[in-house]
């Protein structure tokens, strides 16, 4: 069976919308996001009123006079919907609150824009970036590098998880299936954009790019890999695997940062492995034994597996804060520093070490109790087993007894019947009567025996 030759050429655009309502739906976000946060003495809608804010002064100096809304744009929506559900499940799961989860939003919107974009500008296409500084605001153009928003994220997490006292490698586990969704919905935007394509193929197979290679007739355009369903297909076993892992080390049983840890090991190793088939970007020139990709996936992967060697050797427990478990930093108007956070891990590292050693204990104590009733249970049963055999012997006793009772009986028996013979024997050799008539007295002789007869023969 032959693999199958797809032409893909679908345009990246399904709408355009106005500059200037583009420009007043920013404006009229950032205005309601200041007054709430005016209302409210701050918090984090003033955040978004800054980020809407800026969003609008880009786009009236820098957009033309449409936004043309992609199917990209569009992904990147999903991205950040889809990934507040998941981050939300997880937060509340652990016990916090589900607003937390719309907190974080702010960070992540942000993180992944600008960590993003200066990804993709300072790994893969500087040159320009020198050339036409203006173009670094155009995200709208495309250009926005994975690696990137990874750092984008890991940054805005820290920032949050700082601001509101909660341990880094928590709210990073939280977000592990997030990042997955982000990763493989990133991917079918580049398939719609027609970006991020493979190499070429032996031309037997593989799917044609009509709009990347844009200089070529489209007889000319060459096969290629397609690389971006090998890294939708990688987002959605990375996220299977997480949520095996997730289940299997026992949800809130499970230590902290092994999730995070896990995305980073499983996601980044497999990019590693695509990247051989994929086109070649940025300064590394083609023909190199690496790419980019592999370079920047390689700390990933790193990162991973120490992070795996950390979690399980620490075993911290996992846990979202809520101001009814722990003082809200936020009462006290500012963030734990450094040490406090040294402190706050090594005390759960102290109490884990605690619980293990209490644990083994209990085991302990279980298997002494244990190995205690089975030595009673056979001390019992050889007490049975002893009382059985003097039981045993004892009817052997009585049946002797009344063997040798029955015996005895016997023995009584023959000797009043030899006592009765000697009894008749002497009554046979008393002497006769003195009455007796004299020729019959004459046949005994002088001890009452008869005499024997003589027998005429005997002459």
């Amino acid at each position: 069976m032959s693999l199958p030759k797809v032409t893909w050429d679908v345009d990246p655009v399904f709408l355009q919308i106005p500059k200037t309502l583009v420009i007043g739906v920013a404006g009229a976000i950032a205005l309601y996001s200041l007054f709430q946060g005016t209302r409210k003495k701050g918090g984090d809608h003033l955040s978004t009123a800054a980020l809407f804010g800026a969003l609008a002064v880009i786009a009236w100096q820098f957009m033309g006079d449409t936004l043309e809304l992609r199917y990209y744009s569009l992904l990147f929506v999903a991205v950040f919907l889809g990934g507040y559900a998941l981050l939300k499940w997880q937060i509340v799961r652990g016990g916090g609150e589900a607003d937390d989860a719309g907190e974080f939003i702010v960070y992540g919107v942000l993180g992944v824009l600008v960590g993003a974009r200066l990804g993709h500008v300072l790994f893969y296409d500087l040159d320009h970036a020198l050339r036409d500084p203006a173009w670094v605001f155009k995200i709208w153009t495309g250009g926005l590098a994975s690696h990137g928003a990874v750092i984008g994220l890991i940054v805005a997490m820290w920032v949050f998880t700082k601001k509101r006292g909660i341990a880094f490698l928590e709210g990073s586990d939280r977000f592990a299936f997030s990042a997955t969704l982000g990763a493989t919905l990133v991917r079918v935007g580049n398939l719609m954009n027609s970006e991020i394509v493979g190499r070429q193929t032996d031309q037997s197979w593989g799917f044609k790019f009509p709009r990347f290679d844009s200089r070529l007739p489209l007889a000319e355009v060459p096969y290629r890999y397609p690389t971006q369903l090998a890294e939708i297909t990688l987002g959605v076993l990375v996220m299977a695997a997480l949520y095996v892992i997730d289940k299997r080390l026992g949800k809130e049983k499970r230590p902290r940062g092994a999730l995070i840890s896990s995305f980073f090991l499983l996601y980044f190793t497999g990019r590693f492995f695509i990247e051989f088939y994929k086109e070649f970007e940025g300064p590394v020139e083609s023909g190199s034994p690496v790419t980019m990709g592999q370079i920047l996936s390689l700390p990933g992967i790193l990162l991973g597996v120490y992070g795996l060697y950390w979690a399980f050797k620490r075993r911290l427990p996992v846990g979202w804060p809520t101001p009814a478990s722990a003082p809200s930093l936020r009462a006290r108007g500012r963030s734990l520093d450094d040490e406090d956070a040294d402190d706050e891990d090594d005390a759960e590292r102290d109490e884990a070490k605690a619980r293990r050693k209490k644990k083994r204990k209990e085991a302990a104590r279980q298997e002494a109790a244990r190995k205690e009733a089975a030595r009673e249970e056979e001390a019992r049963k050889a007490a049975e087993r002893d009382e059985d055999e003097r039981d045993e012997d004892e009817r052997d006793e009585d049946e002797d007894d009344e063997l040798d009772e029955g015996e005895r009986d016997d023995a009584e028996r023959d000797d009043d019947d030899d006592e009765d013979a000697r009894d008749d024997d002497d009554a046979d050799h008393k002497a006769p009567p003195k009455d007796l008539d004299p020729d019959v007295a004459a046949e005994f002789d002088d001890k009452g025996s008869l005499k024997r007869r003589r027998n005429p023969s005997d002459d």
